[in-house]
């Protein structure tokens, strides 16, 4: 009972017509900047963020927090339409969704992330709305060990979004580790692997390296095909709906997606980022047609959308609840509640309820709003397609260097996009994918960082890692990814040669 009274007080705030104004206001700019490849919510939020110095705190966070979700959507529209994720996490969505545009089903691809999009928003709003101090108290009781397997899980997941040959997909990662390595080693202080060049001491930027692998090498390899190879893109609504087997396979996919991304958001440093990759990689392994996957498959869009925006609401439970940001653009929403007043942590919740209240019952008028004006616009986002590629390419290309050099004010970044881009394009040439390449960047840094926090707390012990139930979960989770397609392809072999 007490939680409806404080739902629905939460209701009466958010649905005034100030907060109403910031709450849209955050979702439309927020995809908007998510669509341009090379921004993102960080940097919306960064430039927005001295403006919420003269408003109310309720209204200030509500609109940064719009921002930060309608960011994650607006990411994953470039990447279907043109290749270019707008966010690390809707690299995946890239996968199945642009072959969808390629094949003339750039709007269905569209509406499926919206639908996915909401879905996932929704139940992780309900798991924050009901579970939230649960949620915080399992995600606080996460020891190196359980975040070192989820993250190595991630790791050997991730290989398996690679189409094709699996060894091409290890050593993507490989790679992908390697090139996170550059920079200065956070527990000793040593500068690794950087050629003399005080530029590199810092690593290299992820959105550098993102937009360069998928962006600069979209741009090379589509430059003489595309002029060619453009068709017409419907926009009608009925155009918009997919096949009803479509829908059906839909379903399942988005409650996986969803639940998977509701879990891992809430975990400080895990994001949306991973819950995309293990959500494709988690429907990859389930379907009955992984054939298919690489080629279209709706369920290879759904699945990666409705995690990382279920992921995107979660995140804000250890930032509100544990003052614990899971990354920089919840490091900049938690600083926004300090400039405010508002000590975040576990007294949040009783002492400042009105606020907790008010965001939790925005965020379901934030992902309606989303869903609401998103789909009208559907058609609006598929005649991008219909711009001559002789100006569309350059304003890309334009907008990745702009949003690299924003991000640091280093030029050098420019310069690492260009090179990074050459290396996505040889990879496209040579057959590897880049989405694996990105995900060992990711968490090869974060893996070694708690592998060795483990090491040093359980005195160089690598057994302590079956001492958790989490960590001995993902540790066979892990074993079963490498060890099952040879055993199943032996398994095969021998069924053959005994009929």
């Amino acid at each position: 009972m007490d939680l409806l009274l404080n739902l629905l007080g939460g209701f009466s705030q958010a649905l005034t017509p100030t907060n109403l104004m910031y709450c849209f206001m955050g979702v439309a700019l927020g995809t908007f900047i998510g669509v341009l490849p090379g921004l993102g919510a960080l940097i919306g939020i960064s430039v927005l963020l001295p403006v919420t110095y003269y408003l109310p705190p309720d209204a200030a966070i509500i609109m940064l927090a719009g921002i930060y979700y309608g960011g994650e959507y607006g990411g994953s529209i470039s990447a279907i339409l043109i290749n270019v994720p707008g966010t690390p996490s809707s690299a995946v969505t890239a996968i199945d969704g642009n072959q969808m545009a390629r094949q003339g089903r750039a709007a269905q691809a569209l509406l499926a992330t919206a639908v996915a999009s909401f879905v996932g928003g929704s139940l992780g709003i309900t798991l924050m709305t009901l579970f939230s101090s649960a949620i915080a108290s399992f995600a606080l009781s996460f020891t190196s060990w359980d975040y070192f397997a989820v993250m190595l899980l991630g790791l050997v997941a991730s290989a398996s979004v690679a189409t094709g040959a699996p060894l091409k997909g290890i050593v993507a990662v490989i790679l992908g580790v390697l090139l996170g390595t550059i920079g200065t080693d956070v527990s000793t202080g040593v500068q690794r692997y950087t050629m003399g060049y005080p530029e590199l001491i810092g690593g290299l930027s992820l959105v550098a390296l993102a937009m360069g692998l998928f962006g600069i090498s979209e741009m090379i390899s589509s430059a003489g095909q595309y002029l060619s190879a453009r068709t017409r893109q419907r926009i009608r609504i009925r155009d918009m709906l997919p096949e009803r087997a479509e829908v059906r396979r839909s379903v399942l996919p988005a409650i996986r997606g969803s639940s998977l991304g509701s879990l891992l958001g809430a975990l400080p440093g895990a994001g949306a980022t991973i819950s995309a990759f293990l959500a494709y990689v988690l429907e990859k392994r389930l379907s009955p047609r992984p054939e298919s996957f690489g080629k279209g498959a709706i369920e290879g869009v759904v699945a990666p959308e409705s995690a990382n925006n279920a992921a995107a609401q979660t995140a804000f439970i250890p930032t509100l609840t544990l003052g614990i940001p899971g990354s920089a653009t919840m490091a900049l929403i938690l600083g926004a509640l300090m400039i405010h007043g508002i000590p975040p942590g576990p007294r949040l919740m009783t002492d400042n309820a009105d606020l907790f209240w008010t965001l939790v019952a925005s965020f379901w008028i934030g992902n309606l709003f989303l869903l609401v004006l998103n789909i009208p616009l559907v058609g609006l986002w598929v005649r991008l397609l219909q711009i001559p590629y002789r100006f569309l390419f350059p304003s890309i290309v334009c907008l990745i260097c702009v949003g690299v050099y924003a991000i640091n004010l280093n030029v050098t970044d420019i310069y690492i996009v260009l090179v990074i881009g050459a290396l996505g394009y040889a990879m496209r040439v040579t057959g590897f994918e880049a989405a694996p390449l990105l995900m060992g960047f990711i968490l090869g840094p974060l893996m070694e960082e708690h592998l060795r926090r483990a090491l040093q707390l359980s005195r160089g012990d690598l057994s302590a890692v079956f001492n958790s139930p989490v960590s001995t979960l993902c540790i066979v989770l892990t074993v079963s990814l490498i060890v099952g397609p040879s055993l199943s392809r032996y398994l095969r072999g021998r069924r053959t040669r005994l009929q």
